[in-house]
């Protein structure tokens, strides 16, 4: 899925790296429970004392997430979720929580525990590493880092080094020397987004392209949510900073005057995306439109973020908007001090730990170690906790899951023969990789990267910044050293498996499960294979319809982008695909008062219910099978079905374990952050799907004519 992810690029060049994003585990058990694999049927499928405690413990918590108030074929997202926000884990940031995000929590608590594993360390050769890792973490731990140390001199000196603080610095500050973009481009580096927004492209020679920049910090702001100073997004992006201004004892009218400074730019700059509704498209074509030359400092970026690489005359790969930033250089020219400010407290947010509380410092340390030097952790973590059997077991059920897809290739009424043979032919050379792509070569030389790190003991702030500036270098490597390698590289992406996600790669037809999905709320092995097919076989499903979305249906089974379709079947393609976008575009988001972009989240959408669908066809082929070696009298146990506690039929609990991957608790703000992503908001991706599968209406008993059986027919591809 693409987070996601199930997490995008400009349409004219669909990133091939679809990415998702799965779940969590809330309550502490282990994953070393032995049960009977899917793999496996011929195992004894006995339920120990430990194992029943378990399930009965995990189904109470599944039970604890739901609103029994509310009839599923009404909401089944308020019946599956209507509850977890009253019983979710303390608040531990300001970013969005959800049932899907917190297991990186989980892998934090591993990652505490690897850091002490010298043993392993040693027997895997990264023992020097390691203990820079710990210095890094207890420097972290003894640091200052709430509320945020803003006027560190380590943080100044760098704002100064790459374009300065005029809020600070005074009349020290010399606006003829300033370069609003270069100071963007040097926040590239750090991984900081200023107003230059890159992403790398996940395939060779992995160089940079762009979406236009988001503006804001806790809270982007739009046209309309800062009309005035009552909405939420002016208080809340005025105190970010205040707060990060009042550190350098600034007056309260000084402090008032940048502020307002800022978001006088921020209006202005806003008003050109409204001119074209934040489109990348529509922006290229109002470039045309009203002739606009190349933007010119392009260049400039390249130089200061890749080395000088040559990347800028790739016009495949990139998407610069010179309308965008022609008129962008404008407004910045009215606004240059204000636009200093906003790209100096812009890398102090990249800095900023931004924690609810202090109680939440260790987590903070915890996932910077996780997610910036991930290629150490991840060697430890691959080592200590991915075993034979859970890769046989995720094998067998990604076996399942492509029967499941065939089938489906083979029956679909709509496909005429022709394609329908070059779809089976897609399918039948799908790659799956289980727990990550290996390259100990190149996991080796990023780890001595991470040896030589800088690490003092009493300057925390001057450490974050290296650790930040390494990660962005070892995230671009492939980009920087393109001339290393082959055109078939694969993604760094691919080669950290104790992440949160699970990928389609277009370009050689393979999905990727990842070691880290495999916690709860995603996966457990004592789980009944109800439960783990409608989470880790939804998420499954869903990466294996990515190949024949509205993109990846424009590859073929060698990863090369040829039309194989028919024109009878290509119309009928597109016509279902727009099903699914009237369908999304109909959801009103109240909370911000904007609709689901449809068009947007599409591929998203057609994945979910491909997934779904796919999961349940497998789950009962699954279970037809079992019945027949019981009938067999082969030495099978049946197993229970159901989850202790829970009311529910098997097909039931697998409906709901799918609903509580994406069971969220959002702010405003994180409305407005997805509101362009290219996956639908948890809520709605959870009622579309659902609204949309006639399984789901039959399961659940959901009368035509109600909210999750709308109409006889529901949007459908496969």
């Amino acid at each position: 899925m693409n987070q996601g992810n199930m997490f995008s690029i400009s349409n004219h060049l669909r990133l091939p790296l679809l990415a998702g994003l799965v779940c969590i585990l809330i309550c502490g058990f282990p994953l070393a429970y032995e049960a009977r694999s899917i793999g496996d049927d011929s195992r004894e499928n006995t339920i120990t004392d430990d194992t029943a405690e378990y399930l009965r413990s995990y189904g109470a918590l599944m039970k604890s997430y739901m609103n029994f108030s509310v009839d599923p074929c009404d909401d089944f997202y308020e019946y599956a979720c209507g509850n977890w926000k009253n019983v979710k884990p303390p608040q531990r940031t300001t970013n969005k929580r959800s049932n899907l995000l917190d297991i990186i929590y989980t892998l934090t608590e591993v990652t505490e525990q690897l850091m002490t594993k010298t043993q392993l360390a040693e027997a895997l050769n990264v023992s020097a590493e390691l203990r820079v890792a710990q210095r890094f973490y207890n420097s972290c731990l003894a640091a200052e880092v709430f509320p945020h140390p803003a006027a560190d001199p380590a943080y100044l000196s760098l704002i100064r080094s790459i374009g300065g603080f005029p809020a600070v610095d005074g009349d020290a500050w010399n606006a003829s020397r300033f370069s609003w973009f270069n100071m963007s481009a040097h926040l590239t580096n750090y991984g900081a987004d200023g107003l230059i927004h890159d992403k790398i492209t996940q395939y060779y020679p992995f160089q940079p392209y762009f979406k236009l920049p988001e503006l804001g910090f806790d809270y982007n702001v739009h046209t309309d949510n800062i009309a005035n100073k009552s909405s939420r997004a002016y208080p809340k992006n005025e105190k970010r900073m205040h707060n990060y201004l009042k550190a350098f004892n600034l007056t309260e009218d000084k402090i008032e005057s940048v502020i307002t400074g800022v978001f006088d730019f921020w209006r202005e700059a806003l008003a050109i995306k409204d001119r074209f509704g934040g489109d990348d498209d529509r922006c290229n074509e109002l470039s045309e439109l009203y002739n606009v030359s190349t933007f010119g400092q392009w260049r400039s970026y390249y130089e200061i973020a890749w080395d000088g690489k040559d990347f800028y005359n790739d016009s495949l790969a990139v998407n610069y908007c010179d309308f965008y930033y022609t008129e962008l250089d404008k407004v910045c020219a009215r606004h240059l001090e204000a636009v200093a400010n906003y790209l100096a407290m812009k890398l102090l947010y990249r800095m900023d730990a931004k924690l609810s509380d202090q109680e939440y410092q260790k987590d903070h340390c915890l996932l910077v170690v996780q997610s910036s030097l991930s290629h150490l952790i991840n060697k430890l973590y691959m080592a200590e906790h991915f075993s034979d059997d859970t890769h046989s077991e995720i094998s067998a059920m990604v076996t399942e899951l492509r029967k499941a897809q065939r089938q489906v290739l083979e029956n679909v009424e709509w496909l005429d023969g022709e394609t329908r043979r070059e779809a089976l032919v897609k399918e039948s050379t799908i790659t799956p990789v289980i727990g990550s792509y290996k390259d100990e070569e190149l996991t080796d030389l990023f780890i001595r990267k991470i040896g030589n790190l800088s690490v003092a003991e009493d300057d925390y702030a001057q450490n974050i910044i290296n650790v930040r500036r390494l990660a962005t270098t070892l995230w671009r490597h492939k980009g920087l050293h393109f001339e290393d390698f082959s055109p078939d590289a694969k993604p760094i992406a691919l080669m950290i498996g104790n992440q949160v996600n699970a990928f389609y790669y277009i370009l050689d037809h393979s999905i990727y499960v990842m070691a880290g999905i495999l916690h709860p709320p995603a996966y457990h092995r004592s789980w009944p294979d109800s439960l783990k097919f409608g989470t880790l076989g939804y998420l499954v499903g869903h990466e294996l319809t990515h190949g024949f979305d509205t993109v990846g249906s424009s590859f073929d089974s060698n990863g090369q982008m040829r039309n194989w379709w028919s024109t009878k079947s290509e119309a009928v393609f597109q016509e279902r695909a727009k099903c699914y976008v009237d369908h999304y575009s109909n959801y009103l988001i109240p909370e911000i008062n904007r609709r689901v972009n449809g068009n947007e989240t599409k591929d998203e959408n057609i994945a979910d219910a491909g997934g779904l669908t796919q999961a349940l066809t497998a789950y009962r082929s699954h279970m037809k099978q079992l019945q027949r070696r019981v009938e067999d009298n082969e030495t099978v146990t049946p197993k229970n079905e159901q989850m202790p506690g829970l009311d529910l039929s098997p097909e039931q609990l697998f409906f709901l374990g799918f609903a509580q991957l994406w069971c969220a608790a959002y702010e405003e703000e994180h409305y407005w952050e997805e509101l362009n992503h290219e996956h639908t908001s948890d809520k709605y991706r959870v009622l579309g799907a659902v609204s949309n599968n006639n399984d789901f209406a039959e399961v659940y008993k959901c009368a035509l004519g109600t909210a999750m059986h709308p109409k006889e027919e529901s949007c459908r591809i496969w």
